[in-house]
């Protein structure tokens, strides 16, 4: 039971600090961007919080962690929901500025559909590739 308690508590401070940010935007005390910058923040010490109390843990049972397959496959798999969430942001942010101008230059001029359409699949494939490393980093993690 502890176990869920203790995994409950990064997650609640990520869905505190998400729903503190959209009232303070919503009220106007803080723009979008210092908000961003925010989440970003507190995910980045929830995540190094998490991981490096693993890593201590681990560290702490016999002593022996450096060598231990448990410790590499854990680090493999974080590495892996990096390589995907890094990517997918990228290809996010690729597509949500590709898209708006493919739609704008299909209704100027509807041949230029494949043209256009050739640019946001390109963004999307970044997201592909990451997934791609991931399904290695996991497939040789073992």
């Amino acid at each position: 039971m502890l176990e869920y308690v203790l995994l409950m508590v990064p997650v609640a401070f990520l869905v505190a600090s998400v729903y503190f940010a959209y009232k303070n935007v919503a009220l106007g005390k803080r723009t979008r961007k210092s908000a961003l910058v925010r989440q970003i923040a507190s995910f980045a010490i929830v995540g190094s919080v998490c991981l490096i109390t693993s890593m201590v843990a681990m560290a702490a049972g016999d002593g022996s962690a450096a060598a231990s397959p448990d410790l590499n496959k854990g680090i493999s798999m974080v590495a892996a929901a990096l390589a995907t969430g890094i990517s997918g942001i990228g290809g996010g942010i690729a597509v949500g500025g590709a898209a708006p101008a493919a739609i704008g230059a299909t209704s100027e001029d509807p041949k230029a559909f494949g043209k256009a359409l050739i640019f946001v699949a390109l963004g999307e494939g970044v997201a592909l590739y990451g997934l791609l490393v991931s399904i290695l980093i996991i497939s040789n993690a073992g």
